[in-house]
């Protein structure tokens, strides 16, 4: 499985990009949310995840890893596939998709495009008792407790150590890029990853 690449960003759609890794241009279907974020030229990492089909391998990226861990989830429901999956994480955060499902809010799972009454009532039947790990790992990301590490050094260790990286040197990168996370309340964990591949990359 390729959990995620990073690269240089040589083309770009709406809801598609090109991230040269190697010298291959690698082609990652994205959501629009994250394709914003994307700048032609510039390093990008995302998180992704591989579908294999009997005809066709399909790359799908994301900015946080909570966003791809969500598409991967959704779909071990009933009649979900990559397709409707994207559409989810398109229209709801990860925290927003857990409490709909937890509070058994119908009305807002309806606003996913391909969503009727029906397919929602089934996301949260099966869906329930699995959505507990995604409201954690988006509480931890957004406001971690006082006195803890910050989240973000814990997703872009975790991200390093997923490219190749020792935990010596992740940890060593983390704090190189502490500066830049300081001058801002909430930093961009992608914005953080990027930063601490360059020191890397020296």
């Amino acid at each position: 499985m390729i959990a995620s690449i990073a690269g240089t960003v040589s083309g770009l759609g709406a809801n598609w990009a090109v991230v040269t890794v190697g010298g291959v241009g690698m082609k990652v279907l994205c959501t629009p949310a994250t394709a914003t974020t994307l700048r032609l030229g510039s390093e990008a990492t995302l998180a992704t995840s591989l579908v294999v089909r009997e005809d066709s391998l399909t790359l799908f990226g994301f900015a946080e890893a909570e966003e791809r861990d969500t598409f991967e989830l959704v779909q071990t429901a009933t009649g979900v596939g990559p397709k409707l999956a994207q559409a989810i994480v398109s229209v709801l955060a990860p925290a927003d998709l857990a409490g709909a499902i937890a509070s058994n809010n119908l009305a807002l799972l309806c606003k996913v495009p391909g969503i009727g009454r029906k397919g929602a009532e089934r996301l949260v039947i099966e869906l329930k008792d699995k959505v507990g790990a995604i409201a954690v790992a988006s509480s931890l990301s957004s406001s971690p407790p006082a006195g803890s590490q910050p989240a973000w050094r814990d997703q872009v260790r975790l991200g390093l150590e997923g490219l190749g990286w020792s935990t010596r040197d992740a940890e060593a990168a983390c704090e190189r890029v502490s500066s830049l996370a300081d001058e801002t309340p909430t930093p961009s964990v992608a914005t953080l990853m990027r930063a601490a591949l360059r020191t890397l990359a020296k």
